[in-house]
């Protein structure tokens, strides 16, 4: 029997669209608040592989996704470089020592040294792949990278920010640093897909979640072109692994699109004709329910509906535009994903 899901991402027939979240483990269920608060902070559940599986599994039985992705954290692969990260309540993810120079990209580890670091990310992936093949319902197992733009975004300017200044700062009046970092974050990021492939994920995303900082001109230099390089490395290895690109906010480099890869994330700014026209010969789409649909099940069924409706002719797997916030009521996740199956039913 295979997998619904990675059918879908191989443009194969499948009996309905297939549908999952991003972030659908994640703080709107109760039952992840009770397995992070037992944990003790978010990076203690991220170091633990039995707790991260706990959560990683939760949504298949409560909410009834086709898929399962890895619970950890994009930031882990900075912090493993040799980054002090810490994640502060009420704020988010900071670096105390943010990137400023060649000096400081010296000091990190690179390459497998630094993807080896992340035996616990294999391991939850190991236990994962144990217990979804005990369940013998053929769920797909999703790990997943951030690109290397959107990591260099965060090491650079040390957290979180509305407006990219310091690394928009550095790709102007000093792009070869910032190539720098991109290049040796990118050959972390293959050795680290590459890892996660062999502890026995079904299929790799790659979130580029600050493509929309990047003017279109320059998109493709400093963000296309690496995440292309890891696609390129990764199928030369393991061509029959599905890989998702999503980039997040770009409606305006559509045109400019291209790789090999299998499936292409749409945010909700875009519109799925739109993504349809440009690229559904291409790729298969994924996605693109605005997130905050989701408290109301009407404004929820209308989406859904519609893009049934657009995507009846085309390859597609159902989910958000981007993750699912953490107020939302777990009846309407579970209202969203029932309502995919039942619309795109063959």
């Amino acid at each position: 029997m295979s997998k619904i899901f990675v059918d879908a991402c191989l443009g194969k027939e499948t009996p309905y669209t297939p549908v999952w979240m991003m972030r659908q483990a994640g703080r709107y269920l109760p039952e992840y608040m009770k397995v992070r608060g037992e944990a003790g902070d978010f990076l203690s559940l991220c170091h633990n592989p039995k707790m991260a599986a706990e959560v990683t599994i939760q949504p298949l039985d409560i909410v009834g996704v086709d898929a399962a992705i890895l619970f950890s954290d994009i930031l882990v692969i900075p912090d493993e470089m040799g980054m002090d990260l810490e994640f502060i309540k009420g704020f988010g993810p900071k670096f105390n020592d943010p990137l400023t120079c060649q000096a400081d990209l010296d000091r990190l580890i690179g390459g497998e040294v630094a993807a080896n670091k992340l035996t616990y990310v294999y391991d939850t992936i190991k236990l994962l792949r144990k217990q979804l093949d005990e369940r013998g319902d053929e769920i797909a197992l999703i790990g997943f990278t951030g690109a290397p733009w959107t990591l260099a975004t965060y090491m650079i300017e040390g957290q979180g920010t509305k407006t990219y200044n310091l690394c928009k700062k550095l790709m102007y009046s000093n792009p070869e640093l910032l190539h720098n970092i991109l290049r040796e974050v990118t050959e972390v990021v293959k050795y680290y897909m590459e890892k996660q492939i062999e502890a026995g994920i079904d299929v790799v995303q790659i979130f580029d979640s600050w493509a929309a900082a990047i003017e279109p001109g320059k998109y493709d230099e400093f963000s296309w072109k690496y995440m292309v390089e890891i696609c390129d490395h990764l199928k030369a290895k393991y061509p029959d692994t599905p890989i998702i690109m999503f980039p997040k906010g770009i409606p305006a480099f559509l045109d400019n699109i291209y790789g090999n890869f299998d499936v292409f994330g749409v945010d909700w700014s875009t519109p799925m004709a739109l993504a349809k026209e440009k690229l559904g010969d291409k790729y298969v789409l994924q996605g693109n329910m605005e997130p905050c649909r989701l408290y109301s099940k009407e404004a929820t069924t209308a989406c859904v509906e519609s893009l049934a409706k657009t995507m009846k002719e085309g390859r597609h797997i159902f989910n958000l535009g981007h993750g699912i916030l953490p107020d939302v009521p777990v009846e309407n996740a579970i209202h969203f994903v029932a309502e995919c199956k039942r619309a795109s039913k063959r």
